[in-house]
C-alpha cells in the first residue's frame, strides 16, 4: 500500500527510513535541505520529518495540501506552527524519550567539567602549565539544585544528580503530579530561589520562556549559583549572564545552547557577549550537541516510528 511521500530533513537513524518504507511510504532523505528548496518537494508529501533544518511554519504548511502528520527529531516544537498544523488536521509528533538521557548526561558532564576545572586544567596542562592550586575543584555532593522543567529532560537529569547525592528541587507548572520523593517538587519558584546552589533550564522555547532567565531572576537567587541551560538559548538573557558572572553571584556557567545561533547567524551585540562569556574560565560552552549523541539519534528515530505507525 502506497501512503505517499516522506521529506526527512535532518539526521536520522536508518531504521526510522526502513521503517517507513515497510509501511508504504517513499522517502526522500535530505538532510541538508534548504527552507527554498522544500517548498518544490513538501507540495506531494503526506509526512515530514524535520529536526532544526526545517521550519514548519504556515507558509511551509500551505505548500503541503497532503501533508498528514509531521514528526520532531527532538523535543523542541517552536520549529513547528503546531496550533495551525492541528487545526488543519495535521498530526505533530516529538521525540524527547529519545534524547533526554544523553542531555542529562551531558548537562552532568558539563557540570563536573566545571565544579572540577577539568576543561580549564586541562587547556592550562596543555599550553605547559602546572597549577594544582589554582585548580582545586569542589564537590557536588550535599549541593542543592534546582531543575525548571520536569518532562523527560528534567527528570532525567535530576535521577543522575540523586546519583551525586545532590538534593534536587523541580519546579513545572505542567508535572506537578510527576514529582515524587526524593525529588522535592514547589508550586512556585520561591524554595528554589532560597535554596539552590544550581539552576538548570528544561524548559521548551515559547512566549513565556523567552528571557526567562533574566536581572530579576538573578537577584531572587539567594545564593552565588551555577547556571545550566541545554534548553534553548533565548530562555537566558545574555546580557543579564554577563553582568550575574562579573558580579560573582553566577559562579559559573554551562551553557550548550546560545541567545542566537550558530556563530553565523550572531549580531553584533550577541557576539560581542559571547566573545566576552566564552573566555571566562568559570564557563563551559558547547555547540548545542547535548541531545546529539549516536545513541540519541538512533531512540529518537525508533520513538517517531512507533508514534507515526502506531496512529
Amino acid at each position: 500500500m502506497n501512503k505517499g511521500k516522506v521529506l526527512i530533513a535532518a539526521p536520522v537513524h536508518k531504521a526510522l527510513i526502513d521503517g517507513l518504507a515497510a509501511e508504504g511510504y517513499t522517502c526522500v532523505h535530505q538532510e541538508n535541505i534548504t527552507q527554498q528548496q522544500a517548498y518544490e518537494i513538501v507540495k506531494d508529501c503526506t509526512g515530514i520529518i524535520t529536526s532544526t533544518r526545517l521550519q514548519l511554519d504556515k507558509e511551509m504548511i500551505d505548500a503541503a495540501p497532503h501533508l498528514q502528520w509531521v514528526g520532531r527529531m527532538g523535543s523542541g516544537m517552536e520549529i513547528i506552527d503546531v496550533p495551525y498544523a492541528t487545526a488543519k488536521g495535521i498530526a505533530c509528533y516529538s521525540s524527547p524519550e529519545g534524547n533526554c538521557n544523553a542531555v542529562a548526561e551531558h548537562a552532568l558532564g558539563m557540570l563536573l567539567g566545571l565544579t572540577k576545572r577539568i576543561v580549564w586544567s586541562n587547556a592550562e596542562v596543555k599550553k605547559g602549565h602546572w597549577l594544582r592550586e589554582e585548580n582545586r575543584g569542589i564537590e557536588l555532593e550535599g549541593m542543592t539544585a534546582g531543575i525548571i522543567g520536569y518532562g523527560h529532560t528534567g527528570s532525567a537529569f535530576a535521577r543522575k544528580l540523586q546519583g551525586m547525592d545532590v538534593n534536587v528541587i523541580a519546579y513545572d507548572k505542567y508535572y506537578q503530579s510527576a514529582m515524587q520523593a526524593p525529588v522535592r517538587g514547589c508550586t512556585d519558584l520561591f524554595p528554589l530561589y532560597e535554596e539552590a546552589d544550581i539552576v538548570s533550564f528544561h524548559v521548551p522555547l515559547q512566549a513565556d520562556t523567552v528571557n526567562y532567565f533574566n536581572d530579576k531572576f538573578v537577584e531572587s537567587i539567594r545564593k552565588p549559583f551555577i547556571l545550566i541551560n541545554t534548553s534553548r538559548g533565548p530562555v537566558v538573557n545574555t546580557a543579564a549572564l554577563l553582568r550575574g558572572l562579573h558580579s560573582g553571584k553566577i559562579k559559573g556557567a554551562c551553557l550548550d545552547v546560545w541567545e542566537q545561533e550558530p556563530l553565523s547567524k550572531m549580531n553584533a551585540n550577541s557576539r560581542k557577549n559571547f566573545e566576552e562569556i566564552v573566555l571566562m574560565p568559570q564557563v563551559i560552552i558547547t555547540p548545542h550537541i547535548a541531545g546529539y549523541s549516536f545513541e540519541a539519534v538512533y531512540k529518537m528515530s525508533i520513538t517517531l516510528l512507533s508514534k507515526i505507525i502506531n496512529v
